[in-house]
């Protein structure tokens, strides 16, 4: 599929989904919600893709989130009830990226707030430079969202004063509270991003994809529910490799004497 407003590659099992609207700050549009849509999922369709990273174009910002100019536009040319529709299939798509069967990692290369930041909760882990900084807005202007990603990934209370201030969070500390993984030079952070990614991606994918969907079904569960589900998912689903799959390195350097 041609996309408007991304940038798609492939690079050693890694798709690279790059939001290319630079001119505004990658603000996210209906077309690019749709059109990251798409690409994630396509993404998770494809056996030669293992791992996915989403990033935006240019140097200052990853997203400053939702197009207001858009929005001001159909405020005016949209019925209320399209509105709400409109909404609901942009939440629908934030929690499909969310529960993207693969791993997605967010490529921190600037700004996100507002949607942005929404956006960059949702993912697995994010890694990010100098130029990374975060802002949950909806507060400020009189919304909710990420009260269900952003708990994941920082706790209760951090979570709570990001979503109740709606301040600006820095990037050393969002490394500091576990908001990005990684923090490095702008001039590393695609290396540092990819080289996680492709070994991500270089892992077995049922491995990767049954670890996720564990961690997915564990959110609400106790410690029981928590073994109960890892055992049947590796006793009924993905049995894990015997010793010769497994360690064929080893096993072949002693084989030589090593």
């Amino acid at each position: 599929m041609d996309y408007k407003h991304l940038l798609v590659e492939v690079e050693d099992r890694v798709m690279v989904i790059t939001m290319n609207r630079p001119e505004v700050l990658n603000a996210m549009n209906h077309l690019l919600d749709e059109e990251l849509y798409h690409a994630v999922t396509a993404a998770n369709a494809d056996d030669g893709v293992g791992c996915i990273v989403i990033t935006g174009a240019g140097e200052r910002a990853f997203s400053a989130g939702g197009d207001i100019h858009e929005q001001r536009v159909h405020a005016k040319e949209l019925t209320e009830e399209q509105r709400e529709a409109n909404s609901l299939k942009y939440q629908q798509w934030m929690y499909e990226i969310s529960a993207s069967p693969k791993p997605v990692i967010g490529m921190m290369n600037g700004l996100a707030y507002g949607g942005g930041a929404v956006l960059a909760s949702c993912l697995d882990m994010r890694v990010g430079c100098e130029n990374t900084r975060f802002r949950f807005l909806a507060v400020a202007y009189g919304r909710i969202n990420s009260t269900w990603t952003l708990t994941n990934q920082v706790g209760w209370p951090i979570a709570k004063e990001y979503l109740f201030t709606g301040r600006v969070v820095e990037a050393e500390e969002a490394y500091r509270v576990g908001l990005l993984n990684h923090l490095v030079p702008a001039e590393e952070l695609r290396g540092k991003t990819m080289e996680i990614a492709a070994t991500i991606a270089g892992h077995r994918p049922e491995s990767v994809t049954g670890i996720k969907e564990i961690l997915l079904q564990d959110k609400a569960a106790d410690l029981r529910q928590m073994w109960e589900n890892e055992r049947d998912y590796t006793s009924n689903r993905v049995k894990g490799y015997g010793v010769e799959e497994a360690f064929p390195e080893f096993i072949a350097r002693r084989g030589r004497g090593g």
